[in-house]
C-alpha cells in the first residue's frame, strides 16, 4: 500500500501584536498601529495592515516608521498578554492535530495527515481552524496548505490577511514557478544577487537552469536549491520541539560607555531570562552575550558582536547566568560606545532528576530564593523586586522562544 501523502498547514496570525491591541482597544481599530520600541532607537515589532499600506514593517527602526506614517499610533507592547493569547491559539491548533510545531508566539506548522479521516478534506480542516481561532480569540489567522513545509509557508504568506490557500501536490511546480527566487528558504540578499547575476530571478528559473549555471551562482547549494524549487522539502513537522534559546535585549536611549551601566543591564536581562527558564522547567548549558556598537554602517545597520560560553552544569539561576555574561563582556569589552545589550540562554535541556544533586548548601538556598522571587514577580510584576539596575528602553518586545528552521 502506498504511503499517504503528507498534508501540512502553516497557520500564521495576522499582524498578531497589533491585532491584539486593536481587539482590546476599540479606539485603535481601523487606524495605523505600530507595536514595538517607542523611543527614537526603537524597532517595530508588529504593524497593523493600516500601517503596512504606508510601508511600515516589522524589524524597521521606529524613526523610519514615523517618517513613513506620521499618523501611526505607537504602542509599547504587552508581551505577557501576547503570551496568554498565544497559549489560547496553541490549544486551538492542538484541537486540530497533535502534530504541532510552534515557530513563535503567533505561527506554527501543523501536520494534519492523520486528521483527514476525522475532520474531512484539507480545505475543510483549514476553515475549521480559522473558525476555532476566531471563536477563541476574536482574531484572524491565515492558513496555507501544502504537501511540504515550504509550500504551506509560502501559501499562507500569499493568502494574507485572513486567507486560506491550498496547493495540491500536482499544483506545486506551477504555483512556485512565477514567484521571486527569494521566496525559497535559504535565499537571502547575497544569494539572490548571485542568482540574478546568472539570469535566475524566479523559482521557475531555478528549475529550468542547467546545474552548472546554478553551481556557478551558489556553489554546493545548487542541488538543494533545485529540490526546493520543485517543492521537494523532506523536513517533517517536529511536534513539541523545545525552544533553542531564551533571550532578552534592549536598546539604550543614548550610546553607552559606562561599564557599570552595561553590567547592571546584563544582570537585569539575565534575571529575566532565568525566570522564564524556571517557568518552563528547563535549564541552559550555554550563555550568550551580544552588543551592538554605536558606529553606524548606514541603512539603519550597526556592527553586532556575539560571544558565548558553555557552563560546567546546566542552570536556571540568574546569578549564574549574569556572572557568565558579565565575564564575556569583560573579556571582549569594546573601546567604543554601544547602543544595545542582550543576554540569551541556549543549549536548553529538560529539568532532569540529577538537578537535585546540585541543591545542597548554597545551591538549595539559591533555589529557595529564586522560588520566592518568582512568586513575588508573578503577583506584583517584573519590576516589583530584583537587583538595583539601570533599565534601558526596550527595542521591541522580546518574549521569544528562538527556533531554528
Amino acid at each position: 500500500m502506498s504511503e499517504r501523502p503528507r498534508v501540512v498547514l502553516h497557520a500564521d496570525m495576522d499582524a498578531f501584536y497589533a491585532s491584539v491591541e486593536q481587539r482590546d482597544r476599540p479606539e485603535l481599530r481601523g487606524k495605523p498601529v505600530v507595536v514595538g520600541g517607542t523611543g527614537n532607537r526603537g524597532v517595530v515589532s508588529a504593524a497593523s495592515y493600516e500601517a503596512r499600506t504606508y510601508g511600515v514593517r516589522s524589524a524597521m527602526p521606529t524613526v523610519q516608521a514615523r517618517k513613513l506614517c506620521p499618523d501611526a499610533i505607537f504602542v509599547p507592547g504587552d508581551m505577557a498578554k501576547y503570551g496568554r493569547v498565544s497559549a489560547q491559539i496553541r490549544t486551538v491548533f492542538e484541537s486540530i492535530s497533535s502534530d504541532v510545531e510552534p515557530l513563535s508566539l503567533d505561527e506554527a506548522f501543523i501536520d494534519v495527515t492523520g486528521s483527514i479521516r476525522l475532520l474531512g478534506p484539507p480545505l475543510e480542516i483549514g476553515r475549521l481552524l480559522k473558525e476555532r481561532v476566531k471563536q477563541a480569540t476574536a482574531l484572524n489567522v491565515s492558513v496555507g496548505i501544502g504537501p511540504a513545509k515550504l509550500v504551506a509557508k509560502i501559501a499562507s504568506d500569499l493568502s494574507k490577511p485572513d486567507g486560506l490557500l491550498q496547493v495540491t501536490p500536482d499544483e506545486v511546480e506551477d504555483f512556485l514557478a512565477p514567484l521571486p527566487v527569494w521566496r525559497l528558504w535559504g535565499v537571502g540578499p547575497v544569494t539572490q544577487t548571485a542568482l540574478e547575476r546568472g539570469g535566475i530571478k524566479t523559482i521557475g528559473d531555478v528549475t529550468r537552469a542547467p546545474r552548472d549555471r546554478l553551481v556557478a551562482c551558489v556553489g554546493p547549494a545548487a542541488d538543494h536549491l533545485k529540490q526546493l524549487a520543485r517543492g521537494e522539502d523532506a523536513r517533517v513537522v517536529e511536534a513539541d520541539r523545545d525552544a533553542r534559546s531564551y533571550g532578552e535585549e534592549h536598546t539604550f536611549d543614548r550610546d553607552v560607555r559606562d561599564d557599570r551601566r552595561v553590567r547592571e543591564a546584563i544582570i537585569d536581562h539575565a534575571e529575566a531570562v532565568a525566570r522564564r527558564l524556571r517557568h518552563d522547567g528547563v535549564r541552559a548549558r550555554t550563555v550568550v552575550a551580544k552588543w551592538k556598537l554605536a558606529r553606524s554602517l548606514g541603512g539603519g545597520r550597526f556592527p553586532l558582536v556575539t560571544r558565548r560560553t558553555t557552563l560546567p552544569k546546566p542552570t536556571d539561576d540568574g546569578a549564574t547566568l549574569s556572572r557568565a555574561a558579565i565575564e564575556l563582556w569583560t573579556r571582549n569589552r569594546p573601546s567604543e560606545p554601544i547602543r544595545l545589550i542582550g543576554v540569551a540562554a541556549a543549549s536548553i535541556v529538560g529539568d532532569a532528576a540529577d538537578q537535585l544533586n546540585l541543591f545542597d548548601g548554597d545551591g538549595r538556598r539559591r533555589a529557595k530564593l529564586n522560588d520566592a522571587l518568582d512568586q513575588i514577580v508573578a503577583r506584583y510584576g517584573a519590576d516589583s523586586i530584583g537587583r538595583a539596575v539601570q533599565r534601558g528602553r526596550k527595542a521591541a518586545p522580546t518574549l521569544q522562544l528562538k527556533r531554528g528552521e
